[in-house]
């Protein structure tokens, strides 16, 4: 059996760490759409609670505004984490095409916003896209 020379190591390597980087990002991105659907139920919920409290309360001051002002916020914040579950999907997507060094960077900074998973998969990401090597297998693809 042949040894394995430094250059076929690293790229098994390489390959290796965006394989599992990949799969961290279609699990946070599950978790993320997870989360939203828990956002929407707990929203719609608050909603009914407030509308309800409005209603039996005319009298007491409190304003039936508040109902409504927690579903829109509580649609936004959906909204927006669905947006993120997509971003983080494309993210796996483009990893296993070895395109868009850059926009995956930039989604591992935005997924370090997410403590304590995000963060590790953010920093390993950053870890694994500066290598060099990796570095070179984004621009021959390109080539």
């Amino acid at each position: 059996m042949a040894p394995i020379d430094d250059e076929a190591r690293q790229q098994i390597l390489d390959d290796d760490n965006l394989r599992l980087l990949r799969i961290g990002y279609f699990i946070s991105a599950g978790l993320t759409l997870i989360g939203a659907m828990i956002v929407l139920v707990y929203t719609i919920f608050l909603s009914f609670v407030f509308a309800q409290v409005a209603k039996t309360s005319v009298n007491a001051g409190f304003p039936p505004f508040i109902g409504r002002l927690v579903g829109a916020l509580g649609v936004v914040v959906v909204l927006v984490l669905i947006g993120l579950a997509v971003l983080k999907f494309l993210a796996g997507q483009q990893l296993k095409k070895r395109r868009s060094r850059i926009f995956c960077m930039v989604i591992a900074g935005i997924e370090c916003l997410s403590i304590p998973y995000g963060t590790f998969l953010g920093v390993c990401t950053f870890i694994v896209l500066l290598r060099p090597t990796v570095e070179r297998s984004f621009e021959d693809v390109h080539s």
